[in-house]
């Protein structure tokens, strides 16, 4: 019965998508070059009864990969800068390729074991406080938690494609590589791959976001979502910037060159 199925699925798409062309004309598959555009066609599509899935199917050009893997770390600091650096704060979000909506979270604070009192400059910067820390997974469990969310999230099937995505290169260009060398530990091949938002950007816009996160979200006419330093929310505001420029059809791709 699988084949009957499969052809039945694809005449179903068919007529959706020849539903959707007489709802929106002849604009439809023109390139999204303004949000305005994509959040009419989405209310037209809306008002005749098609669902997010669909909508998104019109609003978003494809893009290159199923699941953007939004992270952002925290870490142990102080002025002048500790030595080792610790991962204090690990989140990550699921954000799907085709709708660019957040599918899942990982969040997980992490105990610092060389430097386990966290200065005031650290908690003044992140938010984080020493009781938020203390008695939390060490590095090596938190990654290991975050392989089997990887697993339960489908994300280590072959036939799924995903990447991560950081605002810099420094989580996991230097960080996360930087602890597990000295802690002994492996870094796993899917940290070894991603996206530097700040080079997608400055690909889109042609500028380069100096001050980060702020910047794009100025850049963008958005709002910042949260307190700066929170890595849980500089992953809701990578998530809402790539979401804003794949309203206006751009395709994301790696830039990190190969280890």
């Amino acid at each position: 019965m699988l084949a009957p199925l499969q052809t039945g699925a694809a005449r179903f798409s068919s007529y959706l998508l020849s539903r959707a062309r007489k709802v929106l004309g002849s604009h439809l598959f023109s390139p999204c070059g303004v949000p305005e555009f994509c959040s009419i066609s989405t209310r037209k599509l809306a008002a005749h009864g098609f669902g997010a899935s669909m909508a998104a199917m019109v609003s978003f050009p494809p893009q290159r990969y199923h699941y953007f893997l939004v992270l952002d770390f925290e870490a142990t600091c102080d002025k002048p800068q500790i030595h080792p650096q610790e991962i204090i704060e690990f989140p990550i979000l699921k954000l799907n390729g085709r709708t660019m909506e957040i599918e899942s979270t990982f969040h997980m604070y992490v105990q610092p074991v060389v430097h386990p009192q966290l200065t005031p400059f650290c908690t003044e910067l992140t938010g984080i406080i020493q009781g938020m820390v203390d008695g939390q997974p060490s590095l090596q469990q938190v990654l290991e938690r975050v392989d089997e969310w990887m697993a339960k999230e489908g994300l280590l099937d072959p036939n799924v494609k995903s990447i991560f995505v950081t605002c810099g290169d420094w989580d996991l260009k230097v960080m996360l590589p930087g602890q597990c060398q000295y802690l002994g530990l492996p870094v796993a091949d899917y940290f070894k791959q991603w996206i530097n938002l700040k080079k997608a950007y400055s690909f889109a816009m042609g500028c380069w976001p100096k001050n980060g996160l702020l910047d794009m979200n100025k850049g963008l006419s958005l709002q910042h979502i949260g307190r700066p330093h929170s890595g849980i929310d500089d992953c809701k505001n990578i998530a809402n910037i790539m979401k804003t420029l794949a309203y206006r059809g751009f395709i994301f791709k790696q830039t990190s060159k190969p280890f």
